[in-house]
């Protein structure tokens, strides 16, 4: 089975009191964005989206459709903890494709390339995309993994198991807009 992780429970201190899960762009919600392009591939047959800050106001306003919400409960400790209850729901899985909540111009064909390479190479798939040569998400990772992730603890998500495993780095650029939603300002460069 491959399983799409959807990380979104970070309180977006950057970018204000709203909850940036919910700022709209072209009227639908962030998160929703993120959440549709994981949905419409396929190859993924299990989602679930790692909640924290403000999940009940989050679950209130997002169609989460065919996604699992898991609320992380550590999660001001960092992107390791909503990591680790993303990969402890998905467990059984042979390999995850994790993407992030605020990423909205996600496509599904970048995220169906990773399904593919995870489809393909099962529990030993790690890859990752980068955007004109820069880190970025998609990355898939197989259960051979899975016990490294959940170790890491902070802020540093993947980033630690992914260098030392070495993961293939596939250029994405020409697929979606990598455009990390951080700050009303990058939300306001996206509507323009």
């Amino acid at each position: 089975m491959i399983a799409g992780v959807v990380l979104a429970a970070g309180s977006g201190s950057r970018f204000g009191s709203t909850a940036k899960q919910l700022a709209e762009l072209d009227g639908i919600p962030l998160l929703e964005h993120a959440l549709r392009a994981v949905e419409a591939v396929p190859a993924i047959e299990r989602i679930v989206v790692v909640l924290g800050a403000r999940a009940e106001q989050i679950r209130a306003g997002v169609d989460l459709g065919l996604a699992e919400p898991v609320v992380c409960e550590d999660w001001a400790d960092g992107q390791a903890a909503s990591l680790r209850c993303g990969i402890e729901a998905i467990a059984d899985a042979d390999a995850v494709v994790l993407t992030l909540g605020d990423m909205p111009r996600i496509t599904p064909q970048v995220i169906a390339r990773f399904a593919g390479l995870a489809a393909e190479h099962g529990a030993q798939t790690r890859a990752r995309a980068v955007y004109d040569g820069m880190p970025g998400h998609p990355v898939a990772l197989g259960s051979d993994y899975f016990a490294q992730l959940t170790q890491l603890e902070g802020d540093a998500g993947a980033r630690q198991v992914m260098k030392a495993i070495g993961v293939h780095r596939i250029e994405c650029g020409h697929l979606c807009d990598a455009t990390d939603v951080d700050t009303p300002e990058a939300l306001e460069q996206l509507r323009g």
